[in-house]
This record gives structure tokens, C-alpha cells and sequence, in this order.
């Protein structure tokens, strides 16, 4: 069993992707409040490691995305997989608190439970999509899991998991940091002309694969439109060298941002956006959006074998309903991408509907706080065993 000293506890934590880094990176801040001399070891980013996580692994190489992506770099998943169960029984921590992450953390979720090391899961594997089965392993392993959408608490709870939901982190992160009117002038814009942003992922493969079908989209909006300006609001994982490249002579006069992604959100009437968690940040926000994605073909086929969900975008998963619309693999195409946004920019009754349905939404998903009271929670639970 793990060792159980509540005053100076060591925690075990484990993040794999760049929005793990971050949610985790915030919880350790949570827990320090009420644990100042708590210690924390495991794998994250930069956000984890400035938090005063010692990192053993760092995520810079655990990013990949899909069923067949994922093992071209099967070397160095294994090698942390491994080191992390020694650490685990090692048996000198308080407890592991695992940060989304599956394909690793469902795995040392099992192996800590042999070790009889109390597992705190943080975003919970999204089991109602595929493999549901795994929901018997996550009773027999995890100590209480902490799910950040609505209807997951039910879920987890009739199948006998201590589950909670205190609400999705983003409610406490998106948040423009300045008025629509001041992004206005700081990005150039004229208020009397429609403003398009441009979304295309935050990973390299994202933009191979959608940036070409979306630039001829933007062509065909500004030729139906006339007068259109675009907004491109650059992920920190991608190069804006790469994008620029990408754009060549930029007949479009596409602005290329980076670290403005909210102020772009808050600023256009409408978003053309890769899947991924950005469509729930655009959904707190309130930009209408439509929501586009490839996959590679073998991905995509294996994806339609497995994932049992109506819906690829996050904004409608959350809603469990098409609040606004979704262009999936050869429907992602310039003429279809153009003619849903054309239908927000021509159509203010039809914005203003979306833009309602968002705001439900975005209610749904909770009160500010977040991490603070998972921490709470945490530590109520920590105290309550032996």
C-alpha cells in the first residue's frame, strides 16, 4: 500500500497531452493550498514542471492522435509505461491521480490497484464513444473518478464507480482577455465587414490534412461575400513560419495570430474549426462554428467499427444534440465548408439561434471554481481512508 502520510503526502501524477499539462499543472496549485508540503513526481509539460512537479517524463513525445498514429512511437510509450509502474511499486506514494491519457493511465490505473495505491482519475476515458466494457475495469481500479461532462456522472455512478462532476475545467480558462471592440482595433478589422476565423488544429497532421480545403473554402466565402476578413489564431505546438508557407502569397490577407485564440473566437461571427476540445472553448465563448475533420483513411474505417456516438464534435457530444454542424472526411470539402458558413454570415436569425443553443450549453458545463473543488474533493476522499 501506498504511504498514507496526510500532512506531507507524495502524489504520483500522470498527464500525456499538452491539455493534461495544463488541467494537471492547475490541480497541483489546488492541492498545495491545502497540502503545502506536498510533494508531486511524475510525467507532464512545462505547465506541471513550473507547478514544482518533478517530471520523469516529459509529454513532448506522447501527443500522437488515432489508432494507427499512435504507434510510431510505440518505443517511447512503452519505456514510461514501464518506468511508471516501478514507480508505482515502489509503494512511496500517497496516491496516483491520473489526467485523462487512456491509452497509458487506464493501464497504471490497474497496476496501482495490485499495489493497493489509491488512483484518482481526472477527465474520464470516453467510454460512452467506444469500448464501454472498460467501465468494470475503471470500478475495480479507480478510487473515485472526477468526469468534466454532465451526463458522465450518472454513467460512471449506475455502474457502481464513485464519480463526480464539479464541472469542466474550461469554465475557469476561456475567457477572451480583452472586449470584441478593442480586439477590433488591435487586429485591424473593419466592425462593417463579416469576420471569419480559421481553425485549423493544433497539431502538424491537423494542418496538412485541413488547411488546403479550408483556405479554398475562405475563397469561396469571400467571393460570394465580397468584402470577408479572416482571422487565423496559431496553437503554441504549431510553428507560424509553417502556416505562413501554407498561405504563400496570401491573397486573402488571412491575419496569422498566435496566443489570441479566445480574442479571435470572441471577435468573428462565425469559425470554420477542426474537432477537438477547441469546439467546447468556442461554444463557451459563443461563436457559431463549423466543425470539420480527416482522418487518415484506415483510422477513419476503424473509427466507424468502434466509436458509438452520433456526433464527432465535443460542442454537440456535450449537448447530445447537432447544435451546430459537422463536416466529416470527404463531406470536409471547400463548397460544403463554405456554403454552412455562408448560412451564419447571411442569416443573423439563424446565428442568433446557435448562439442561444451555446449559451445552454456552456450553462450545463458548470460554475468557476473547478479545480478547487476537485482538490477539495480530493482531499476529503484522501481522508477518509485508513
Amino acid at each position: 500500500m501506498g504511504v498514507m502520510n496526510k500532512e506531507e503526502p507524495h502524489f504520483l501524477i500522470i498527464a500525456g497531452e499538452a491539455s493534461g499539462d495544463l488541467h494537471g499543472a492547475k490541480l497541483v496549485q489546488a492541492l498545495l493550498d491545502a497540502y503545502p508540503k506536498a510533494r508531486f513526481t511524475g510525467m507532464g509539460g512545462g505547465h506541471m514542471r513550473d507547478a514544482g512537479v518533478n517530471t520523469l517524463f516529459g509529454i513532448e513525445r506522447m501527443g500522437a492522435v488515432g489508432l494507427v498514429e499512435i504507434f510510431s512511437d510505440f518505443g517511447h510509450y512503452f519505456g514510461a509505461y514501464r518506468a511508471l509502474m516501478k514507480e508505482i511499486a515502489s509503494l512511496k506514494y500517497t496516491a496516483v491521480i491520473l489526467i485523462d491519457y487512456p491509452t497509458l493511465n487506464l493501464r497504471l490505473a490497474k497496476h496501482s490497484r495490485k499495489h493497493s495505491c489509491p488512483v484518482y482519475y481526472f477527465i474520464s476515458p470516453q467510454i460512452w464513444a467506444w469500448r464501454k466494457g472498460r467501465i468494470e475495469d475503471i470500478r475495480k481500479s479507480v478510487h473515485k473518478m472526477f468526469v468534466i461532462l454532465p451526463f458522465e456522472e450518472k454513467m460512471y455512478q449506475e455502474a457502481g464507480v464513485d464519480a463526480e462532476f464539479l464541472g469542466h475545467p474550461f469554465i475557469d480558462v476561456v475567457h477572451p482577455t480583452r472586449t470584441r471592440g478593442d480586439s477590433l482595433e488591435k487586429f485591424a478589422l473593419d466592425s462593417h465587414k463579416k469576420i471569419v476565423g480559421l481553425l485549423p488544429g493544433s497539431r502538424m497532421n491537423e494542418i496538412t490534412s485541413l488547411l488546403d480545403e479550408i483556405l479554398l473554402a475562405a475563397e469561396k466565402v469571400k467571393k460570394e461575400m465580397g468584402e470577408c476578413q479572416f482571422l487565423l489564431p496559431v496553437a503554441d505546438t504549431i510553428d507560424p513560419v509553417l502556416i505562413q508557407k501554407k498561405l504563400g502569397s496570401n491573397p486573402l490577407d488571412i491575419k496569422i495570430l498566435k496566443g489570441e485564440t479566445y480574442n479571435v473566437m470572441n471577435t468573428c461571427d462565425a469559425l470554420i474549426i477542426a474537432s477537438g476540445s477547441a469546439t467546447l472553448e468556442a461554444g463557451i465563448i459563443g461563436c457559431p462554428m463549423v466543425i470539420i475533420y480527416k482522418l487518415s483513411p484506415l483510422t477513419y474505417w476503424l473509427a466507424l467499427m468502434l466509436i458509438n456516438t452520433p456526433y464527432y464534435g465535443l460542442i454537440n457530444i456535450v449537448a447530445g444534440e447537432s447544435v451546430v454542424p459537422e463536416l466529416i472526411q470527404s463531406k470536409a470539402n471547400a463548397e460544403n465548408i463554405a456554403a454552412e458558413i455562408l448560412k451564419f454570415l447571411k442569416n443573423p436569425e439563424y446565428c442568433q439561434e446557435v448562439q442561444n443553443r451555446l449559451l445552454l450549453v456552456r450553462k450545463n458545463l458548470g460554475r468557476p471554481g473547478v479545480m478547487k473543488a476537485v482538490a477539495a474533493s480530493m482531499v476529503d476522499s484522501l481522508s477518509k481512508i485508513p
